[in-house]
């Protein structure tokens, strides 16, 4: 096994828990419509392949043009309000500064779009770890591509197998499943377990990443 240079981490569910400004946007947006609002539990569904696709499935039925609206509701409600509720999971920012002490890359890959990558990583003051961030709107593909990562593997010069992803969902597992790299399932996000049976490792909590064979 080659020493691990690189760690890609998803952002929702895996470094962050943004479910309850993300369940705010959507209803925000729902409302713009005049339709009742949604669950934790119901929005927590329809998070993990990008905005666009969250607010098609928060409008059933919704014209092209609806879309457009209700995308342009939901950004803009998402970026005024990008870390009222949303914080960090226990021990990132202890494991983040383990990594890079480790002289680790250290990137993330996301389905949200990168502005609101970049603002929510600086409002909760983790940027500084992450100088390379990936979006939804930052390539043609997006998770569950694997295109993505391997853009960040050719920026950085890593090897598939020093280099890991980090994930809660599919979309994380079928990407560094599809690049080659190895994989981390977090069983505490947002996804089902069941999401996360392909991995080559699943943690309870980010700590539990520096425990694992591959980085101990």
């Amino acid at each position: 096994m080659l020493p691990i240079k690189l760690l890609i981490f998803d952002l929702d569910g895996t470094l962050i828990n943004s479910l309850p400004d993300l369940c705010d946007a959507t209803n925000a947006m729902r409302e713009h419509f005049q339709l009742s609002t949604l669950s934790d539990k119901e929005v927590r569904k329809l998070v993990g392949q990008g905005a666009r696709s969250l607010v098609e499935r928060a409008l059933p039925g919704a014209t092209a043009a609806q879309v457009e609206e209700g995308l342009r509701v939901f950004l803009d409600y998402n970026l005024a309000h990008i870390a009222d509720k949303t914080r960090l999971y226990p021990g990132v920012v202890e494991t983040l500064e383990t990594l890079h002490h480790r002289e680790l890359a250290l990137s993330i890959v996301s389905n949200k779009n990168v502005a609101l990558c970049r603002e929510v990583l600086a409002k909760l003051g983790i940027e500084k770890f992450f100088p390379t961030v990936i979006g939804a709107d930052s390539l043609p593909f997006r998770k569950p591509s694997p295109e993505p990562l391997l853009a960040v593997l050719k920026k950085f010069g890593a090897a598939t197998r020093e280099s890991v992803m980090i994930g809660d969902s599919i979309n994380d597992m079928a990407a560094g499943e599809g690049a080659g790299v190895i994989t981390v399932g977090c069983s505490y996000g947002y996804g089902d377990q069941s999401e996360l049976a392909g991995a080559d490792f699943i943690v309870a909590d980010l700590p539990a990443l520096l425990d694992l064979p591959i980085l101990a």
